[in-house]
């Protein structure tokens, strides 16, 4: 892997054109989380804010790779009624914090989740796509809707159903996409089931209160920002730092609030693309390389050469 390396902010492109002030919003929403060497927000203008209190650093090797995420938005149900017998889960009581519990094949095979459902939904693949994603909306006839973010997994490794689907041949890889996986289960009911269980992951959700306007909560417990967050590997992007995420049509500062099972490296983003329909038509079409350069503060950066 490539040495870290200090960057002067003209060597970012695109940076004066970008809106440093929605950036610097994001990145308020998690600043008081972090230890003090992390500058706080000031009242003064916001691209100079960022330039007085930071030195861009490029960590790894580009180019990135950068998908997106989002928040789905289902119909379903409080109790198991027509459609609607799919649910999501919370955490089971004997889940062990120290190994991996039962695989997705075994708790299905089992009915190891009895008694901890909290909504139904009339889909097993939206079910498995709200899991993905790790936080949904949830629809009700009598038009509530409920929010559900992440509350644990399994301890397993996500595989990817999409990857398989190309192996097999199924489905192109130019054309992958959540909308293509979708057609595909629907056009397959009898093996869809099989090719779910592949994924040995699964994820339990916890009711949320959120206000409507919010975005899901990311890892580290506060609403992320729709094309201002992203999802990294914190083993090298620090959770909470600002992030110049430089890909096609994407140039612009985010903050990294969130982190994924699938995103490992320090040249792998996933950058949250909203809640509903159109938010996961932007994020299941979006795989694109770039470069990712992370914001650190001046006293931790001053070791990190040129």
């Amino acid at each position: 892997m490539q040495a870290a390396r200090r960057l002067a902010f003209s060597r970012l492109a695109g940076w004066a054109e970008d809106n440093h002030a929605a950036a610097l919003a994001a990145y308020e929403v998690t600043a008081d989380l972090l230890g003090p060497d992390w500058p706080r927000p000031e009242g003064d203008d916001a691209r100079a804010s960022f330039e007085r209190h930071f030195c861009p650093v490029l960590t790894g090797s580009p180019p990135a790779l950068l998908t997106g995420y989002y928040e789905p938005e289902v119909a379903g149900a409080d109790a198991p009624r027509g459609a609607f017998r799919h649910p999501l889960y919370a955490l089971p009581d004997d889940l062990p914090s120290d190994r991996p519990w039962h695989s997705r094949a075994e708790i299905e095979a089992g009915n190891l989740l009895a008694g901890c459902e909290l909504v139904w939904l009339d889909s097993a693949v939206e079910a498995f796509f709200a899991q993905v994603q790790g936080s949904v909306r949830v629809r009700l006839a009598d038009g509530r809707v409920g929010r559900f973010g992440f509350a644990g997994r399994n301890g397993h490794d996500y595989r990817s159903i999409g990857a398989e689907l190309i192996r097999r041949g199924e489905i192109d890889e130019a054309e992958m996409s959540a909308g293509a996986i979708r057609d595909w289960c629907e056009r397959h009911p009898e093996a869809a089931p099989e090719l779910l269980r592949l994924n040995p992951s699964f994820v339990f959700f916890r009711a949320l209160d959120l206000p409507e306007g919010s975005g899901p909560l990311g890892c580290m417990g506060r609403p992320v920002t729709e094309g201002r967050s992203i999802a990294v590997d914190p083993e090298h992007i620090p959770l909470g730092a600002p992030v110049w995420v430089e890909a096609r049509g994407a140039d612009r500062l985010m903050i990294a609030q969130d982190k994924g099972s699938a995103i490992k490296g320090a040249q792998r983003g996933d950058i949250f693309c909203g809640s509903g329909f159109d938010a996961g038509e932007r994020a299941g079409k979006m795989r694109i390389s770039g470069r990712l350069v992370t914001f650190l503060p001046l006293t931790l950066a001053e070791g990190i050469p040129p």
